[in-house]
């Protein structure tokens, strides 16, 4: 007999990622993220396949994390970064004939992002440094925990690294054989995502100045005579550099903000001989990369654009109508899908004979696999096996898309999912799911607090509103300036689309729940509406107005999403804050917040928990403490677990 998903069953999911091909074609190394046998952290591996014989073998052992995998070009070394539990990551070296991993350096700042010289004999990475701080340094400056801590800078903390203490991204240079560090930037701005040209005399690079929001800019530097020349005109945001086989031109992906942080990320074209940029994506109303929400996948999320041999095209990931596929793009701008199906592809690797490729895919049904696609073929071959016998012992639900025309005549798709087991003539409640962002997107992929939900007798319907991404710019960008209107009718249509759809729904019986962006709708709703039985808020936003001054991103994230700021437009805050509209709350809410949160700082969440307390109303804060803003999807083992069971219990007692 089957079983039904519980919320321990999140530790049974191993994230299969990053694979890279040698450039011989002859191996690919990709790495699996599992849960520690203490369930208190996770272990990353390096796997190889050998291509000729399709045997996997697992190439690391020690306890820790080993990712970033790189092959050097004549594929005979393979470099990654090595954390050890408790310390720094640092830079190591496996030699594929034997030997085992020896770790290069022993920076106390850590080090990432490696990248190998054509000669294989230096290795490019990445380290965070102060001013006052050198790679030569054996160990961190101690610090007086009782010292007091001064900023004078405008963006001084960030979720997940806390509050920041003047540190930079910068590039140096490793001796693969005697370990000697060199510098290769300086200065107060972060160099980040830096790649090599074929011809070795350039490196490509992303810089920030971190107290400019959203801008950044893509970088030359000459490694023959030092001097940098900017690419971009310091009015963008970008990520990712990419030199075309034959040294000639680049691509690049980023906006020019044309909608502030709700801009679709374009690909863009460099020709470094005539100096020349030409947007390659601009007739494709797509977004250029993965945005897919989800709960049960770990791994790389930076995806290198794949050139072609002969330096006339690349793939790299597009997301479109819940799905986040491959796509070809020429040099001449002409873009077509290579694999859009109802899945979600993380990355992918493109075999230097370029034949195939291999890609780390999740399904509605299924966490991550690894698959080899024939180019020309519609059919995947699996190459890794994790989840097999744990699909086969669990009862599933699989989703089922839907759509609807919204009041403004546009289409809104969505996803349905039935209780994991059903009796006839049973009524179920129904629960509505709201995702993040808000310019995130719902789709094709497995999400792990959805099946727990439907095991535990619950219907599940999650959409994507006015706000998400792939669905075109101008359905992004609806949503600003107007948070609580259309994208509230979006979800409230959504859920009557579905009760009409299934007369098996109860609706007396229905929950809410959400987190960041959706834990702000969450409240929203409650405040504008007592149909819901019970609701879960996550992470949320509560008070634009305090948002402003105490997240990490609130000054600009509230002037670009909401419109106002604190100082003109306060009464336009407070008209979008859900802590206004506290005394019309009826609905039994949870409160789940994370302790160091700098996103949505803890403070919303106590705000909220005050009033509604003082007011009498039913309501319970939950506080996970050492917990960022990524809890749901990256955080501590266990707080996963119990966060999912804290849902679980209060929907449980609520919709009985």
């Amino acid at each position: 007999m089957k079983k039904l998903m519980t919320a321990e069953d999140l530790t049974k999911i191993v994230s299969v990622s990053h694979p890279v091909y040698s450039p011989d074609g002859k191996k690919a190394v990709f790495t699996k993220v599992t849960v520690n046998d203490k369930k208190d952290d996770y272990n990353i591996h390096l796997w190889v396949r050998d291509e000729e014989t399709e045997e996997l073998s697992q190439w690391t052992f020690e306890e820790g994390k080993h990712y970033q995998p790189v092959w050097s070009k004549d594929s005979r070394q393979l470099a990654f970064i090595l954390q050890k539990p408790k310390e720094a990551p640092q830079l190591a070296l496996i030699q594929c004939e034997g030997g085992g991993v020896r770790t290069l350096t022993a920076i106390p700042y850590g080090v990432s992002h490696p990248v190998f010289s054509l000669d294989g004999a230096f290795i490019y990475a990445a380290v965070s440094l102060k001013p006052s701080e050198s790679v030569h340094d054996e160990k961190k400056e101690e610090r007086d925990e009782f010292a007091p801590a001064v900023y004078d800078d405008l963006t001084y903390k960030a979720d997940g690294r806390g509050f920041l203490d003047g540190r930079f991204t910068q590039i140096i240079l490793v001796n693969v054989h005697s370990g000697e560090i060199e510098a290769v930037t300086s200065g107060q701005h972060h160099h980040v995502n830096h790649t090599l040209s074929p011809c070795g005399k350039w490196l490509a690079y992303i810089q920030s100045n971190p107290q400019k929001p959203y801008i950044s800019d893509v970088c030359l530097r000459s490694l023959e005579d030092g001097t940098t020349k900017k690419i971009t005109q310091s009015s963008g945001a970008y990520s990712t550099v990419s030199f075309a086989p034959n040294g000639e031109s680049l691509v690049y992906i980023g906006h020019e903000r044309e909608f502030q942080n709700a801009t679709f990320p374009a690909l863009w074209l460099y020709d470094l001989k005539e100096g020349n940029v030409v947007q390659l994506s601009e007739m494709l109303d797509m977004y250029v990369g993965n945005c897919m929400a989800g709960d049960s996948f770990m791994g790389e999320a930076n995806q290198l654009p794949q050139w072609t041999k002969d330096s006339q095209g690349f793939y790299a990931l597009v997301s479109d109508q819940g799905s986040t596929g491959i796509y070809y793009f020429s040099v001449e701008g002409l873009a077509y899908p290579v694999r859009l199906e109802a899945e979600h592809i993380t990355n992918f690797s493109l075999h230097p004979d370029e034949s195939k490729m291999l890609l780390s895919r999740l399904s509605p049904v299924s966490p991550s696999e690894l698959c080899e696609m024939t180019l020309g073929e519609a059919d995947l071959k699996q190459i890794t096996f994790e989840h097999d016998e744990f699909l086969k012992e669990h009862v599933l639900s699989v989703p089922e898309p839907f759509s609807f025309q919204s009041k403004e005549g546009v289409e809104v798709h969505g996803w349905f999912m039935k209780p994991s087991e059903m009796e006839e003539g049973k009524t179920y409640p129904l629960i509505l799911e709201i995702h993040g962002g808000p310019h995130a997107m719902y789709g094709y992929t497995y999400f792990h607090e959805f099946q727990m939900l439907a095991a535990e007798g619950y219907a599940i319907v999650y959409i994507n509103p006015h706000g998400s991404h792939g669905y075109g710019q101008m359905f992004t960008d609806h949503v600003r300036g107007s948070y609580g209107g259309v994208d509230y009718e979006d979800v409230m249509q959504a859920v009557d689309h579905v009760l009409k759809a299934y007369d098996f729904l109860d609706e007396t019986r229905l929950g809410v729940t959400g987190g960041s962006y959706g834990g702000f709708m969450t409240n929203w709703i409650v405040g504008q509406t007592d149909r819901f039985r019970a609701a879960v808020t996550q992470r949320s936003i509560s008070n634009w107005i305090s948002f402003y001054g105490i997240s990490d991103i609130g000054y600009y994230f509230t002037r670009w999403q909401i419109e106002g700021d604190i100082y003109d437009s306060a009464d336009k805050l407070w008209d979008r804050s859900p802590l206004k509209y506290v005394k019309q709350v009826n609905t039994p809410l949870l409160i789940l917040h994370s302790d160091e949160d700098y996103r949505c700082p803890v403070d919303q969440a106590e705000q909220l928990f005050v009033a509604l307390k003082e007011l009498g109303k039913d309501t319970r804060l939950v506080k996970f403490p050492k917990a960022s803003h990524d809890l749901s999807r990256s955080g501590h083992p266990g707080q996963r677990i119990q966060r999912l069971t804290f849902i679980k219990d209060w929907f449980r007692e609520k919709l009985k």
